[in-house]
């Protein structure tokens, strides 16, 4: 089944994307033939993942949630699925 997923980088950035065969597109980043993106911040780490039933749901939202911030992102792998909602709310008063 394809996977969404994020990693953790060593730099503490995250990384998101997506696959059809988790296991061995983790295997690729930690060794180095993954993204561009995750060959310069190794290690990496899986963080959060999500399956999907076919592989144009799973590129969607790896599409959501790259747009969004770190906050959501963060509120994502934490669990914290009542603060999305605001977390996706921006603030035009600034």
């Amino acid at each position: 089944m394809p996977f969404t997923y994020m990693l953790l980088c060593a730099d503490g950035s995250l990384y998101v994307g997506s696959t059809r065969d988790l296991g061995r597109r983790l295997y690729e980043h930690e060794i180095g033939e993954g993204a561009t993106y995750t060959r310069r911040r190794r290690p990496v780490r899986l963080v959060w993942s999500e399956e999907h039933e076919n592989v144009g749901l799973a590129f969607a939202r790896e599409k959501q949630v790259q747009n969004w911030s770190r906050a959501k992102r963060l509120a994502l792998i934490e669990q914290r699925y009542d603060e999305l909602p605001a977390l996706a709310k921006k603030d035009f008063d600034r």
